[in-house]
C-alpha cells in the first residue's frame, strides 16, 4: 500500500521536531498504522534553513498554497500558529478535501466552530491532540478513553511558562518581574510573553477541553482570564503559611443549581488559584503541565508531563497522523468527531460569567493599623454573605496608609 504523504507549513520547532521523529521512528510508526507516513512537501519562509532539516528528497517551498493544492498531499500539518493566515489554509485544505493536523490552540478557540463544521460536510477529519499540554494525550483522553463518564470537571496547569514562574518565585522567594526576565533568558518565556503571563494562552487550552467534554461550542470568548502578573513574593509566601500553592489553574466545570440540583451552565475560566499542598497537582514544579479530570465513573483522574518544546508536540502531532491513516478509508460518519459529541448533539448550555460563580477567592488586604479595621473588613464581607475559611493578619512590610 502506498504511503501516506503529508504537507507540512511551518518548519520552526515543532515542524522540525516532527520531522525528526517521523524519520527516527518511521519504521515503527509503519507497523502501528498500518502503511507508511512521509513528508513529502515542507512550506516554509526560510527555505534554506528548511532545505538543510530536512534533505533533497522533500520539496520545499514558500508557498503553503502550493502544498494545499498538490493532488498528491493526503494531509495538511498547519504549525504556523496565530489566527489569520493560519485560518485561511486550514479552511482552503478543508475545502481541498485534505485532513488537517494542527497544534495551533488559538485558532481552534477561536474559530474551531467553523472549522469543525467545513470539515464534517467535507468529510475530512481535523485532528489537534497537540493543540493542548504538548505531549500529554489530554485530548484522546477526553474524546475516547473517558467517553463512558458524564464529566463533571477539569482542572489543570496547561502553560508551562507561568508554571515555572510560580515555581521560582516560590522556591527563591523572589516578585514576578525578576523571575519573568530569568525565565526570557532560559527560553522559558516569550520576548513578548503577554499571551501566557495574561492567562490567554491557557484560557485556549481550557475552551478546547471545555467544548470536549460538555459538549458545546467553543466560546473562548465566555471565558473569565486572569494572569499572574498581579502576584508578588508575599503572596506565595502567605499562600504556604496557609497550607497552599499559588497555581494558574484553567478550570472548566459543570454549575449545579446547589438548591434545586438543576444544571445552570459551564465554568470556564484561568485565574491563579489556592491548590493544597497535599494534592498531587500542588507539587507540579517548573515548565511541567498537568491535567485532573473528574469523571462520574472513574473519578478524579491525574494527566502529567511536558507541555510543550519540539520532540513532547511533535509525538502528539504524529499520533494525529497515525490516527488519520488508520481510518483515512474509513467512513466520514463513522469517524471520532471532532468534539466527540456529533454536531446534531452539541448543547446550548451557557458558559457562566464569573460573577455569577460560587467558589473560594484569596484577598491580600492592606490596612491602616488603626483599632476596629478588622471588623469593618469582616463587616463588609458579612453583609455580602461572604464567609472566612482562613485569615493571616501580619506586620506590614512597609507603613500602610488609609
Amino acid at each position: 500500500m502506498n504511503p501516506i504523504q503529508v504537507g507540512l507549513l511551518g518548519m520552526g520547532t515543532v515542524g522540525s521536531g516532527t520531522f525528526g521523529v517521523l524519520k527516527r521512528n518511521q519504521a515503527e510508526i509503519k507497523r502501528r498504522a498500518g502503511r507508511g507516513i512521509e513528508i513529502t512537501m515542507v512550506a516554509d519562509l526560510d527555505l534554506e534553513r528548511a532545505r538543510a532539516l530536512v534533505g533533497p528528497d522533500v520539496k520545499v517551498v514558500n508557498d503553503a498554497r502550493a502544498v494545499i493544492a498538490n493532488p498528491d498531499i493526503d494531509i495538511v500539518v498547519e504549525l504556523i500558529g496565530g489566527y489569520g493566515i493560519a485560518r485561511q489554509l486550514v479552511m482552503e485544505a478543508i475545502a481541498a478535501g485534505k485532513h488537517v493536523v494542527t497544534a495551533n490552540k488559538a485558532l481552534l478557540a477561536v474559530h474551531g466552530t467553523e472549522i469543525f463544521a467545513a470539515a464534517h460536510a467535507k468529510g475530512v477529519m481535523v485532528a489537534f491532540e497537540a493543540a493542548v499540554a504538548g505531549g500529554i494525550p489530554i485530548i484522546k483522553a477526553l474524546r475516547e478513553g473517558l467517553t463512558a463518564n458524564s464529566i463533571q470537571w477539569i482542572a489543570g496547569i496547561i502553560n508551562g511558562t507561568t508554571n515555572f514562574i510560580l515555581s521560582e518565585m516560590r522556591a527563591k522567594g523572589l516578585d514576578f518581574a525578576v523571575v519573568l526576565k530569568e525565565a526570557q533568558r532560559l527560553g522559558y518565556a516569550e520576548a513578548d510573553p503577554t499571551f501566557d503571563i495574561e492567562g490567554v494562552d491557557a484560557a485556549h487550552k481550557a475552551t478546547i477541553m471545555s467544548a470536549i467534554a460538555f459538549g458545546i461550542p467553543v466560546q473562548f470568548d465566555k471565558a473569565y482570564v486572569e494572569g499572574i502578573t498581579a502576584l508578588s513574593a508575599q503572596d506565595i509566601r502567605y499562600a504556604e503559611q496557609l497550607g497552599y500553592r499559588i497555581k494558574l489553574l484553567g478550570i472548566t466545570k459543570r454549575s449545579i443549581d446547589n438548591k434545586t440540583g438543576a444544571l445552570r451552565g459551564i465554568e470556564l475560566r484561568v485565574h491563579p488559584s489556592l491548590v493544597p499542598m497535599k494534592r498531587l497537582i500542588a507539587n507540579v514544579e517548573g515548565a511541567m503541565n498537568a491535567v485532573m479530570v473528574h469523571g462520574d465513573a472513574v473519578g478524579t483522574t491525574l494527566y502529567y508531563g511536558k507541555g510543550a518544546g519540539a520532540e513532547p508536540t511533535a509525538s502528539a502531532v504524529i499520533a494525529d497522523l497515525v490516527d488519520i491513516t488508520r481510518l483515512h478509508t474509513a467512513d466520514a460518519a463513522q469517524r471520532v468527531p471532532h468534539l466527540a459529541f456529533q454536531p446534531d448533539a452539541m448543547s446550548d448550555l451557557p458558559v457562566l460569567p464569573i460573577s455569577e460563580i460560587v467558589t473560594s477567592y484569596y484577598l491580600r488586604l492592606r490596612v491602616a493599623d488603626e483599632a476596629g479595621v478588622l471588623a469593618t473588613v469582616t463587616g463588609i464581607l458579612a453583609d455580602a454573605n461572604i464567609s472566612i475559611d482562613a485569615m493571616l493578619q501580619r506586620e506590614a512590610d512597609e507603613v500602610a496608609t488609609p
